[in-house]
């Protein structure tokens, strides 16, 4: 499990916008560059100012919320939104040079691929689940934001 604190700034619409509280343990260690857990924590750290997430749950301004992540979620999401295009791009460059289009071609092939696989990623519109756990105890783990 991915986790991390955030306290809730404001509620509008099901929409919380939420601000990390602690400064995760990711980043600190000298292999933050090439490890992969690390992910929501560079996305929750003090560089991060205020992010918005859906919430269907009952919080408030200043509620403390305790979020976590299951790493299965995590990569799924970096194949989707790293590997389809990159996989895309190489193909459409395929493509177009084995029809003989040469350099041109297979550079216009490898864009058209990168926008297509770009514009699969938008169309899925997958989100990794997030579950979460009011740190006063007022709703339950397993209410999702």
């Amino acid at each position: 499990m991915i986790a991390t604190s955030a306290r809730v700034i404001t509620v509008v619409n099901g929409t919380a916008r939420v601000e990390p509280t602690v400064q995760s343990g990711c980043g600190g260690c000298k292999t933050s560059s090439s490890c992969g857990v690390s992910g929501l924590g560079k996305y929750f750290s003090a560089n991060r100012k205020v992010i918005s997430v859906s919430c269907d749950a009952s919080v408030r301004a200043g509620d403390e919320l305790h979020m976590t992540m299951s790493e299965t979620d995590f990569l799924k999401a970096g194949v989707l939104v790293y590997l389809l295009p990159s996989s895309l791009t190489i193909i459409g460059a395929a493509v177009a040079a084995t029809l003989g289009y040469g350099d041109v071609g297979a550079v216009a092939g490898a864009a058209l691929g990168f926008a297509g696989g770009l514009l699969l990623v938008r169309l899925f519109a997958w989100v990794p689940q997030m579950t979460v756990r009011q740190v006063n105890g007022l709703f339950n783990e397993g209410d999702t934001p």
